[in-house]
């Protein structure tokens, strides 16, 4: 049998760069920009969000070793990405333009989005 959570994949609105705002969990409240989106997994990564601390073996690229905080992957579902006019979370949605170019906007204040690309 087939893991039936595969099967309902749909693309993320999010992409990388997006400023996204955390709607629940330790870091509710808090914004930041969009690093990584794992759209298998429905997860994402975003800057200074989650931290997390590994323990690491000094190695070739880290000589010392300790303690480092580093960022987890979070749920999807906890984000949403802030309208750039506004400051707020919403919702986005995608529409075409009259070239027939598909673009993302923000359905509160009907912002455009574009993704920066970092």
């Amino acid at each position: 049998m087939g893991n039936s959570m595969n099967s309902s994949i749909t693309r993320p609105k999010v992409r990388k760069g997006d400023l996204v705002k955390v709607l629940s969990g330790k870091d509710r409240g808090k914004s930041g920009k969009v690093l990584q989106v794992y759209p298998k997994k429905g997860k994402i990564l975003v800057e200074r969000i989650n931290l997390v601390k590994r323990h690491t073996k000094p190695s070739q690229t880290n000589q010392q070793g300790g303690i480092i905080e580093k960022e987890a992957a979070m749920n999807l579902s906890k984000v949403m990405v802030l309208d750039p006019r506004t400051n707020t979370a919403s919702r986005l949605g995608r529409k075409a333009l009259g070239d027939g170019k598909l673009v993302r906007f923000v359905k509160k204040s009907g912002e455009m989005i574009e993704a920066t690309k970092a």
